[in-house]
Order: structure tokens, then C-alpha cells, then sequence
């Protein structure tokens, strides 16, 4: 059972984010669930009541922060968030043509993945601060440790990120307040099945899952998964650029449609 009661997912209506919700379900637990699809949020939030938990869910888009800002205040004020899990994301990259990415694509990738996480923070953390409790989660990607050539806004959104996690989790040391920052490697969803290409180390669902929460309960300020995926692709930055431009294209893939 989850140290946590009072948690709030975005992203919640498919994929990891369902999967997170689920797994910290449980009697005594309130979900505050956040994504833009309301059926899939209400299929998320049926799964968790089935295990005792209370919901609350808002369809939202992370990238609106006004609407974030009031929705969350609200959800705090009425019963003060202890953990809070930055996980609404998209993808994008090479087209099924082999296209560029377009740009429109780039623009909604960074506009979620990244200012959508930070705009779920910015209204939660100072009231964290003020209570001296709460944990933020950031969930990125093993994606952020190596720039691939056919998705390059994915990439980055998730490498700015782990940057920004990075440096609020040195900055809030003391304070009271945790950060987990969480680098996900393949795994099973709708978003994995986009890419048309290799997913190695590719994890099940429910183990991803399982496996983040294991790390955010132990109060891990990073949670890499599988660790020996980041390793490597950490590794490369020790090679000189022709040969790490070699072997990231050994890795090529597209979006399908």
C-alpha cells in the first residue's frame, strides 16, 4: 500500500499514466486524474475505485496553464496534494514517407511534454514548500540521454525535463520537498506502438509501472528503466560524434499512421 493519499497523475487516461493510477489505487488513497481524453479518464478512474481509492478527474491540456493553475489549486485547497506525477506526453518524429518531423508536430511535443510538466508543477510546488512535504515526479525518458535522428523534438522536450528535474530535486534539498526524476525505456502502450522500428529492452506495462512506484515509494531521486538502456546511450557521449552518429542511426525508425 502507498505511503501516499492524496496523489495527483497527469496523463492519467491511457498508458502509464492509467497503469500509475491503478497500481497506487487503494483504500484511503484520493486519484486527482488529469488528461485530455474524459472517456479514458473515466475508464481510469472506474479501474481505481474497483480498488478502494477515491477520484477526482478534469479533462485538461497541461499546455493551458490557467486552466491547470485553478483546477490543481482547487484540488489542493480541498485536500492538499502529497505527490504529484508529471506525466502527460506525446510524441512525434519522422513521418511514414520519411518526411522531417513538422514542425506543428515539434511545436505540440515541447508544448506538452515539457512546458505541460512544468506547468503542473508551478501551482503545486510552493504550497509543497510552505508544508515542507510532497514529492514531485518527472517522467521523462531514456530519450533525453541521446538526441535520435528521427525524433528530435521528443528528445529534447524529455532531456529539458530531466534537466529541470535535475535541478530542482539540488535545489529543494532540505526543504522538505522530493523529486524523483523518471527515465522510461520502451515499454508496452499505444505510444510505443507508434515507432515502426527496434524497442530494445522493451518492458510490459504493469512492470514499468511496478517499477517506477517501487522508486518513487524508496524516495529514489532517479529512477532509470531499465538502467542498462540509459547506460549505454550515457555511454556514447564518451565517443567522438562521426562514430556516435553512426551507431544512434543503427536505431532508425518512423511514426506510423
Amino acid at each position: 500500500m502507498t505511503q501516499y493519499r492524496s496523489i495527483l497523475i497527469t496523463g492519467a487516461s491511457r498508458g502509464l499514466g492509467a497503469a500509475l493510477a491503478r497500481r497506487l489505487a487503494a483504500p484511503g488513497v484520493t486519484l486527482h486524474l488529469v488528461a485530455r481524453g474524459a472517456e479514458g479518464l473515466a475508464e481510469t478512474a472506474a479501474a481505481c475505485a474497483l480498488r478502494g481509492a477515491s477520484t477526482r478527474i478534469a479533462a485538461l491540456d497541461v499546455r493551458d496553464a490557467a486552466a491547470v493553475a485553478v483546477q490543481f489549486t482547487a484540488w489542493d485547497d480541498a485536500l492538499p496534494l502529497e505527490l504529484l506525477i508529471a506525466n502527460a506526453g506525446v510524441t512525434g518524429g519522422t513521418q511514414p514517407d520519411g518526411g522531417l518531423e513538422p514542425w506543428a508536430s515539434a511545436d505540440q511535443v515541447l508544448g506538452v511534454n515539457l512546458m505541460g510538466a512544468l506547468n503542473s508543477v508551478a501551482p503545486i510546488l510552493p504550497r509543497m514548500l510552505a508544508r515542507r512535504a510532497g514529492r514531485l515526479v518527472f517522467v521523462a525518458s531514456v530519450a533525453a540521454f541521446r538526441g535520435l535522428p528521427d525524433s528530435p523534438a521528443y528528445c529534447a522536450s524529455k532531456a529539458g525535463l530531466w534537466s529541470y528535474g535535475e535541478s530542482l530535486r539540488a535545489r529543494l534539498r532540505g526543504e522538505g520537498v522530493g523529486v524523483t526524476v523518471a527515465a522510461p525505456g520502451f515499454f508496452e502502450s499505444d505510444m510505443s506502438a507508434q515507432f515502426r522500428g527496434a524497442h530494445p529492452g522493451k518492458l510490459g506495462l504493469e512492470a514499468m509501472a511496478e517499477r517506477l512506484v517501487r522508486a518513487i515509494e524508496a524516495g529514489r531521486g532517479r529512477a532509470v528503466i531499465p538502467a542498462g538502456l540509459g547506460f549505454g546511450l550515457r555511454l556514447l557521449d564518451w565517443l567522438p560524434a562521426p562514430a556516435v552518429d553512426w551507431a544512434i542511426r543503427r536505431f532508425r525508425f518512423t511514426i506510423r499512421e
